[in-house]
């Protein structure tokens, strides 16, 4: 049976609606939910960042849903800090919680002022900072020198199984490394094609037999010009390719590289459609290539006729 989430974007949205938004979409039918960890929006339009350790205690509280989290755990963030962040979480809320881990963007970690390292340098210190975190999960008292440091650190508040820790990859060479460390996969929608090839790359590299999620972008509106504006309007920052994130810092750049990008182009990337049915195509077709949880990004505005009509409309169709 497939198991259908609601993701929570940190950055559209105050932490008061999407605590609502999740609550609604537990009613809906929704299985679980996912959320970003953002310190800056993509675009000014979108318009929030709020802290998503905080809110994720809070929606575990009021809900019964799995929750899980995208995050870059070493830039901001120190991963011992991380560990502990994502122990509490994983000791109030058992078997509720996970995580999954990225290199990061310099829209979020660059602004400490830290040099920003290129791809390969941060691949490193993101294996160091998942070493780190699953010793200081398992008890042991670390010390670490590499790309941080690590001096004495040891949890005493431990969860009775660890989160497990997903690669976050959008590329088949972030999903052949990964595979080999992490537990399962997260990735994004994209043409058939890549994302095929995507699957193949983590299967191939250690990943045969683990779960792998997909976060499905997507815009659903009452007509289909409706569910193109929405996504054109609040999405197409997020279009733009691995380069800028990379490089970009603020907003302000992801706007004006955005300038140049086109409707055409949002929809490349955002499965846009009003009918309910297209959907379900869709995401039959990523059930297919072995994804086993699916979640559902709806990147306009109109959150709560999604979950309505998702929950009464889609959700029976993949069960």
């Amino acid at each position: 049976m497939a198991c259908v989430g609601y993701h929570a974007s940190h950055e559209q949205f105050a932490p008061s609606r999407l605590l609502a938004l999740v609550r609604q979409a537990e009613t809906a039918g929704f299985d679980t939910a996912m959320c970003s960890d953002h310190f800056h929006p993509w675009s000014r339009a979108q318009g929030h960042s709020g802290y998503a350790w905080s809110w994720l205690g809070a929606a575990m509280a009021v809900t019964r849903l799995p929750f899980g989290v995208v995050t870059s755990p070493v830039g901001r963030y120190h991963p011992a800090v991380v560990a502990q962040k994502a122990a509490t979480l994983a000791e109030m809320h058992r078997g509720r919680f996970w995580m999954a881990v990225g290199s990061g963007e310099a829209l979020n970690e660059a602004i400490t002022g830290e040099p920003w390292p290129g791809k390969p340098q941060r691949n490193q210190r993101l294996l160091e900072a998942v070493e780190v975190m699953r010793a200081l999960w398992a008890g042991e008292e670390v010390d670490h020198d590499g790309s941080f440091a690590v001096r004495n650190a040891k949890l005493y508040t431990r969860p009775s199984e660890p989160p497990r820790l997903l690669v976050a990859a959008l590329s088949e060479d972030t999903a052949r490394w990964g595979a080999a460390w992490a537990d399962g996969l997260i990735t994004v929608n994209q043409q058939p094609d890549r994302l095929r090839a995507l699957v193949s790359a983590f299967r191939e590299g250690g990943g045969d037999g683990k779960p792998m999620y997909l976060q499905v972008k997507l815009s659903y509106a009452a007509d289909d010009a409706q569910a193109l504006r929405g996504a054109y309007e609040q999405w197409r920052t997020n279009v733009l390719g691995a380069e800028a994130s990379e490089e970009l810092r603020t907003p302000q750049q992801f706007e004006a590289e955005a300038l140049r990008v086109s409707a055409a182009q949002v929809a490349d990337s955002v499965r846009v459609s009003c009918d309910p049915q297209r959907h379900v195509a869709w995401l039959q077709q990523d059930l297919a290539l072995g994804f086993e949880q699916l979640y559902l990004h709806n990147v306009n505005q109109d959150q709560s006729r999604f979950i309505d009509v998702f929950g009464s409309a889609v959700l029976p169709a993949l069960r």
